[in-house]
C-alpha cells in the first residue's frame, strides 16, 4: 500500500478542516494565517496556499482589506451546494455504472451498513467518514475530470453540513435506507433511475438543512 506523504498546505487544509467539523471554528469568526502558523509551527507560506484551495472548496471567504473568514451560508446557498452537487454526482454515476466489478458493488453495500451502524452508536465523524467512502466510490469509474474536480470542491462543505445536523435529519436506520436506495439503482444498472435518486438524496437533504438553518 502506497504511503501518501502530504505536503504542509494538505495539512493546513486538513486542519482547518477538522476546526470546523469539531465547531471550534464557528461561521463568521475570522481565520488569521498568523494564528494557523502559530498553532502548526510553520511558516505563512503554506498557510497562504492553503487559503487559496480553501476559498476555491467554499470553506473560507476571502473579503479584501480585512482578511479570511469562515463564511456564514444562507438557506439558498446551501440548497444550491446541495442541488449542484447531487446534478454532477448524479450525471458522474450514470455515465459510469457499467464500470463498477462486484466487488465494488458489495463494497458499496458494505458501506451503507457501516454508516448505519456508526449512527446506531451516535459516531458522528465516522459517518462522515464512511458517507465520504461511499460517495467517492460511486464517482471513482467517471472518466470526465472536470465533473470529478468540481464534485470534490463541494465534499467538504457538505460533509461539514452533515456532520452538523444529520442527528435531526435522519434516525440511523434512515440513513442507511437512503444510502441503499442509491446503492441498489447503481446495482441495477438502471441509468436514468441512478440519476434521479442521486439527486433526490442530494435535493432532500440540502432543503432539510436549509430549513434548520432558516429556523435557527
Amino acid at each position: 500500500m502506497a504511503i501518501i506523504k502530504k505536503t504542509y498546505k494538505d495539512q493546513v487544509v486538513d486542519h482547518v478542516y477538522e476546526l470546523l467539523l469539531t465547531g471550534e471554528l464557528s461561521p463568521g469568526q475570522q481565520l488569521k494565517e498568523s494564528l494557523l502558523a502559530a498553532q502548526m509551527g510553520i511558516s505563512r507560506a503554506p498557510i497562504r496556499e492553503a487559503m487559496k484551495e480553501l476559498i476555491m472548496n467554499g470553506l473560507v471567504d476571502y473579503r479584501p482589506q480585512v482578511g479570511n473568514f469562515i463564511p456564514v451560508l444562507s438557506p439558498k446557498e446551501i440548497i444550491d451546494s446541495y442541488t449542484t452537487r447531487g446534478v454532477l454526482e448524479g450525471y458522474a454515476v450514470m455515465e459510469s455504472c457499467g464500470n463498477f466489478s462486484a466487488d465494488e458493488f458489495d463494497t458499496l453495500f458494505g458501506l451503507t451498513e457501516e454508516m448505519e451502524n456508526h449512527a446506531l452508536a451516535l459516531n458522528q465523524k465516522l459517518v462522515v467518514e464512511v458517507g465520504g467512502q461511499f460517495h467517492d466510490l460511486l464517482i471513482s469509474r467517471c472518466h470526465n475530470l472536470q465533473v470529478i474536480e468540481y464534485t470534490n470542491r463541494l465534499s467538504l462543505k457538505l460533509h461539514i453540513l452533515f456532520y452538523k445536523y444529520w442527528g435531526t435529519l435522519y434516525d440511523a436506520r434512515e440513513i442507511g435506507r437512503r444510502h441503499r436506495l442509491i446503492a441498489e439503482a447503481v446495482h441495477a444498472q438502471e441509468p436514468l433511475r441512478i440519476e434521479q435518486v442521486i439527486r433526490e438524496h442530494y435535493r432532500q437533504t440540502g432543503s432539510l438543512i436549509a430549513e434548520l438553518r432558516q429556523g435557527a
